[in-house]
C-alpha cells in the first residue's frame, strides 16, 4: 500500500493561551511535537501555521519548533512553526476541534479548506471541527455528524446540512466524525476502502478493537447507564424524551407509546435512573437550552421555545435554579469565564440538580 499524505488541522479547546518565543532546542519537550507525514495547524493565529512537510525524525522535528507555543485548556502544549504558502498537497485533511470551535470563524482557514477540496483532497471534520468544514460550505446538502452533546446546536446553526447522530459519515470527498473512539472505526474503514478488509482486520486485531463499527452505528446506547443494569423499557423512554425536546411528551403519552402502565414506567425509571420521568425530561430540556445558548445566535425566547418551554419566565426560572445564573449571563460568560462546558447527560446533575426544583 502506498504511503498517504495527511494534513491534520488541530483546533485546540478554548480558552487558549499562547506566547511567541524562541526556545533553545533543549527546552522543547519532544512529546509535544508531531512528526511524520503530517501538516499540523492551529487556529490560534490569523494564519494557519504548521510544521513538517516531509518525513521527519523527532530530532529533526525539533528544528521546526521555533515559532508559537500554544497551550490547550488541559495544559498540553504544542510548539509549531508558521507555515508559508508551500504546504504540499495531501490525500486527506482532518480538522480536529474541541469546545470553543463552535464560535471560531476564520475566513482564511475556510478559504484554504475550499481550495484543498477543489484540488480533490478529502476533508474530514472531527467532533467540533465539523463547524469549520460547515462554515467553508463543504457540507451543504450532505449528511454530517458531530458529537451527540453538540448535535442540536449544530443542527440549528446549519439548516442546509442533513445532521444525524451517527459515528461518522463517509462521503466521497467530505467526511465527518463524531470524535472519541469513533475515530478508530473511521480510520479502519478508510484502510479497508483504500486497501482491503484483511488489512484493516489485522490492524484491529493488533489494537484489540472489535467489532469494527459501521458509519451508521449509534453514538450512544444507554444514555450513560450500562446495558447490564438498565431496563430496555427505561432506555426506550429516555430515547423518546430526547427525540421530543421541543414538544415534550407527557408521562401518560410515553407510557402509552411503550404499552406499559404509567405506574410501572415511573417505578422502573426511578429505580434505574434515580429521578422521575418529569425530572429527567426537564434536565434534558435545560441542557439542550444550555447548548443552544453557547453554540447558536438564537434569541433566548427562541431557545426557550426550541427547548420545550411554553413561557420565557418558566424557562428563566428553571435555568437559573439549575445553572445558578440567568440564561443571558451564561451566554455572555462562554467561553472566556468557563473552564469547561457543563456536559449534557451528567448523571450527577440529573440526581442532584433537578431534585431541588421539580
Amino acid at each position: 500500500m502506498s504511503r498517504l499524505t495527511i494534513a491534520l488541522l488541530v483546533l485546540f479547546a478554548l480558552p487558549l493561551c499562547a506566547k511567541e518565543y524562541s526556545p533553545p532546542l533543549n527546552d522543547v519537550n519532544k512529546t509535544n511535537l508531531y512528526w511524520g507525514d503530517l501538516h499540523v495547524h492551529s487556529n490560534y493565529s490569523p494564519d494557519s501555521f504548521a510544521f513538517g512537510n516531509s518525513r521527519l525524525t523527532p530530532d529533526n522535528a525539533l528544528k521546526f519548533a521555533r515559532g508559537i507555543k500554544v497551550t490547550a485548556s488541559n495544559g498540553m502544549a504544542s510548539t509549531v512553526e508558521v507555515a508559508g504558502d508551500n504546504i504540499q498537497p495531501a490525500e486527506f485533511v482532518f480538522v480536529l476541534g474541541s469546545w470553543g470551535t463552535e464560535s471560531y470563524n476564520n475566513r482564511q482557514l475556510t478559504a484554504w479548506l475550499r481550495k484543498r477540496a477543489r484540488a480533490g483532497e478529502r476533508i474530514c471534520g472531527v467532533e467540533l471541527g465539523c463547524y469549520i468544514v460547515a462554515r467553508a460550505g463543504l457540507l451543504d446538502g450532505k449528511l454530517a455528524t458531530t458529537h451527540w452533546s453538540w448535535l442540536n446546536g449544530f443542527k440549528e446553526s446549519f439548516d442546509r446540512i442533513d445532521v444525524q447522530e451517527t459515528l461518522f459519515t463517509l462521503d466521497s470527498k467530505v467526511m465527518t466524525c463524531s470524535g472519541g473512539l469513533a475515530g478508530i472505526d473511521l480510520m479502519l474503514r478508510l484502510i479497508e476502502e483504500l486497501s482491503s478488509s484483511s488489512i484493516s482486520g489485522g490492524i484491529a486485531d493488533q489494537m484489540l478493537h472489535h467489532p469494527i463499527r459501521n458509519a451508521n452505528d449509534p453514538q450512544r446506547s444507554t444514555m450513560g447507564r450500562s446495558t447490564e443494569t438498565m431496563l430496555p423499557l427505561v432506555r426506550e423512554a429516555m430515547t423518546l424524551i430526547e427525540d421530543n425536546i421541543e414538544e415534550p411528551l407527557t408521562v401518560p403519552q410515553i407510557a402509552k407509546f411503550l404499552d406499559v402502565s404509567q405506574r410501572q414506567l415511573e417505578r422502573q425509571f426511578k429505580k434505574h435512573v434515580g429521578c422521575t420521568v418529569v425530572q429527567f425530561g426537564l434536565l434534558r430540556r435545560l441542557q439542550n437550552a444550555r447548548l443552544l445558548l453557547i453554540s447558536t445566535e438564537l434569541s433566548i425566547r427562541q431557545i426557550a421555545t426550541a427547548s420545550g418551554f411554553n413561557t420565557l419566565s418558566h424557562f428563566a426560572y428553571s435555568f437559573g435554579k439549575f445553572f445558578g445564573r440567568r440564561p443571558s449571563d451564561y451566554r455572555e460568560a462562554w467561553p472566556e469565564s468557563e473552564t469547561a462546558p457543563s456536559w449534557p447527560g451528567s448523571h450527577r446533575a440529573s440526581r442532584q440538580g433537578t431534585h431541588d426544583f421539580v
